[in-house]
């Protein structure tokens, strides 16, 4: 017997712990696994009356173009919204609203809110001046209000006189007293709101059928808002006003019932990668997160950040700015008829149609994707983000013609062919958004090497030393999986140490060492 095999049956005699280690050098660590590669932004993907706007706007903040192109799109969704659809088949009643949620990741300090902000400027003109009309208008209602009023009162005093004295018929006074109340109090116009609880959003849905804008700074707030057990009815809501077809109803004890008869909402935000990271996590393994609305957010852009920064101190591009603007003031008030829209059809929403070409590239792309999906090779959370791009690509396709050609008519297939490049740089950023939820233990390592290099662990270190920290995505699954990754990719190498009882009887315990040459490198 050799003395290895000698020592280890004296310490299982005896109770030491036993220590069982791969040896030898150790080899260079592979590096660790990145984020998917995503496709670069071409401006040209946007209506040309907003290229000029859009570029301006992203070499003044000196931030990604992808963060300004996503807040334009859907600030451009949101002025449209209920006010024309298209049918993106020749034989079927399909209807697409043009509504979109969007959304930009990035780290801090990349510069997403003051990108954001700058695409919903033309919304807040629109709502300033939409506010003085109505406060002029309220205050012309509130003077005739007081003439009605007191129109009624002196009826009133008709109607009692008559009663008490015997003389006139009192029924025809008070009719004539109650009169027609046919002059409705004016209703305020609105396109965006940033914070909103989904009953008051329902009342202005209500006065606002066309659909507003929800803006969100930071969007993990209004998705962890919408995973609280006493939001359900909220987050179907979300979900119902995504589609902009649908309707709403709230029955409550004291606000009575509520309908929204046009449920239409635009919603657009930032959120980083971390509590990203951490919301998917829950949304694509079966968590309440798992029913569709994360993948609602069809424009996601997620960029690298590269380059110099460049002091950029000059005033706005005016002329380009003008053109943008006149876009959005154009469509806020669009005649669908005027554009040759098919009517709705029991109130329903006016509609255009595409063209042959425009049609015939549309069949062939979702002949494509549609094998794609029932092939089953993606992730189910991403395959049903893809699935969406049904109506994602037809939308963009309609906001581009309306945008570019005011003169109506179907929708072409220049617009179509510009949607489709649209979905091919989307579904980039959507693999990249998807990657830490279907690959979990890349973040994770990537992760637990950033506390290893800071020196946050003893060297060895076990598992439970790593879960008990709380770190982001390293509870007691992901830490396993992660030191696992890592001693595949030679960053670690595991040590198993038995300590037996007298009889033999005990756990292993996995400890792991450091490479030392890991130090050196950049994960």
């Amino acid at each position: 017997m050799d003395s290895e095999a000698s020592a280890r049956i004296h310490a299982r005699l005896v109770g030491l712990p036993v220590a069982t280690e791969r040896t030898g050098p150790w080899p260079d660590p592979q590096p660790l696994p990145r984020l998917p590669v995503v496709m670069d932004f071409d401006p040209l993907l946007l209506p040309e009356s907003l290229v000029g706007w859009v570029g301006d706007i992203a070499e003044r903040v000196q931030c990604p173009v992808d963060f300004v192109a996503v807040g334009a799109m859907v600030a451009l969704s949101a002025v449209v919204g209920r006010q024309i659809g298209v049918r993106p088949r020749r034989r079927d009643d399909w209807l697409v609203v043009p509504n979109l949620w969007g959304a930009v990741v990035g780290r801090p300090g990349v510069m997403k809110s003051p990108a954001l902000k700058e695409t919903t400027r033309p919304l807040e003109r629109l709502e300033a001046a939409a506010r003085r009309e109505y406060e002029a208008g309220l205050h012309d209602w509130e003077a005739r209000r007081l003439v009605f009023d007191a129109t009624r009162k002196v009826g009133a005093d008709k109607v009692r006189k008559a009663i008490r004295t015997g003389k006139g018929d009192a029924a025809a006074l008070a009719r004539q007293a109650l009169g027609e109340d046919d002059d409705p109090a004016p209703v305020r116009r609105r396109y965006l709101t940033q914070d909103a609880t989904v009953e008051k959003l329902g009342e202005l849905l209500r006065e606002n059928p066309r659909g507003l804008l929800v803006s969100r700074d930071e969007l993990v707030g209004l998705l962890r808002t919408l995973d609280r057990e006493d939001r359900g009815s909220d987050r179907a809501f979300y979900l119902e006003a995504w589609n902009g077809t649908g309707r709403f109803t709230w029955d409550r004890i004291g606000r009575g019932t509520v309908e929204v008869e046009a449920a239409c909402v635009a919603v657009l935000g930032s959120i980083q990668p971390g509590p990203l990271g951490e919301y998917l996590r829950g949304a694509v393994d079966g968590g309440r997160g798992d029913d569709g609305l994360l993948q609602r957010f069809q424009l996601v852009a997620w960029p690298d950040v590269h380059g110099e920064w460049q002091d950029v101190d000059r005033w706005p591009d005016g002329e380009a700015r003008t053109r943008a603007y006149a876009t959005f003031e154009r469509l806020d008030g669009l005649d669908a008829a005027g554009l040759g829209a098919e009517p709705g059809r029991e109130g329903d929403i006016p509609c255009l149609r595409l063209d042959d070409g425009a049609l015939e590239a549309f069949v062939e792309w979702r002949t494509r994707l549609e094998a794609r999906l029932r092939a089953g090779e993606d992730h189910p959370a991403l395959e049903a983000h893809l699935a969406k791009y049904r109506s994602l690509v037809p939308s963009l396709a309609l906001l581009t013609h309306l945008a570019d050609a005011p003169q109506g008519g179907a929708v072409g297939e220049a617009e179509m062919l510009r949607a489709l490049a649209w979905a091919d740089y989307l579904e980039s950023h959507a693999r990249r958004l998807y990657a830490p939820a279907v690959r979990p233990e890349s973040e994770g390592a990537r992760e637990l090497v950033r506390h290893i290099r800071r020196g946050d662990l003893p060297d060895p270190f076990l598992v439970r030393d790593v879960y008990r920290k709380g770190w982001r995505g390293l509870d007691r699954d992901g830490a396993t999986r992660a030191a696992e990754l890592l001693e595949d990719l030679s960053w670690l190498r595991s040590e198993t140490v038995e300590t037996p009882d007298p009889l033999g009887r005990g756990r292993p315990t996995v400890r792991y060492h450091v490479n030392p040459k890991a130090r050196e490198l950049v994960p």
